[in-house]
């Protein structure tokens, strides 16, 4: 409780909390400076703001020479602490746990299902999307589908980041944030396809004739989990 009462009151902060957003949205690491110059506030009141969202572990930093000379500078980025806010409080990370572990209990016939599943979720994620849209799919431009892709991808919270070729027919579709991370640590093969079914499901329920190539994976060290899907719509 008093770890939550600590985030939440520095969270509280409006300037502190788009900091925070900002750095969520920015893939990579920040210096004082760029905050300061990106929210036009003095470097010091940054140093401080950056400094409260580090006590909480919310993010964390190291100094690192400029190779300008004078003194390393310090860099903030997210931190890899899962911070949960529950009132009252549940464990939804064990709940997890326990229907995965049931399901691989069942043998591929479990997996198969899990797939499937996972293929259905994503599919109705961006289909809450088309129902905000007046337009029908077949009249939606490939930017919209691409910018629709986004959007659910945001709310499922998968910080994406993506590159689109209408020319080529190409979509190019970084995370840099795994919801799943935690239980994917215990099962790692079979969360990694579940949430490969749920990314093709989302493809899949946007444009035709879908083929997704996985080029990095979280799991294997790398800094994001990256795809390039060739579609045709």
């Amino acid at each position: 409780m008093e770890q939550t009462l600590k985030v939440t009151n520095v969270l509280a902060d409006p300037t502190r909390y788009y900091i925070y957003q900002h750095i969520v949205d920015n893939h990579g690491d920040v210096s004082v400076q760029q905050i300061a110059d990106t929210f036009k506030i003095h470097p010091n009141v940054a140093r401080l703001h950056l400094s409260k969202l580090e006590d909480v572990d919310l993010l964390t930093s190291d100094a690192r020479k400029t190779g300008k000379g004078g003194r390393p500078s310090r860099l903030y980025r997210l931190s890899d602490k899962v911070i949960q806010l529950h009132f009252p409080y549940r464990d939804y990370q064990l709940l997890s746990r326990i229907a995965i572990q049931t399901m691989m209990k069942l043998g591929e016939q479990g997996k198969q299902a899990l797939y499937e599943t996972g293929k259905v979720f994503g599919e109705e994620l961006i289909n809450q999307q088309l129902a905000l849209n007046s337009t029908p799919i077949d009249r939606l431009a490939f930017s919209e589908r691409v910018n629709m892709l986004k959007n659910a991808a945001s709310i499922a919270g998968l910080s994406p980041e993506i590159q689109a070729s209408e020319e080529e027919n190409k979509i190019y579709f970084r995370i840099f944030n795994c919801p799943f991370k935690e239980v994917t640590e215990v099962e790692p093969g079979t969360i990694c396809s579940m949430h490969n079914s749920f990314l093709k499901g989302m493809f899949e329920a946007l444009f035709d004739n879908v083929n997704i190539v996985e080029l990095e994976n979280m799991m294997s060290n790398c800094t994001t989990c990256s795809y390039q899907a060739s579609v045709l719509t």
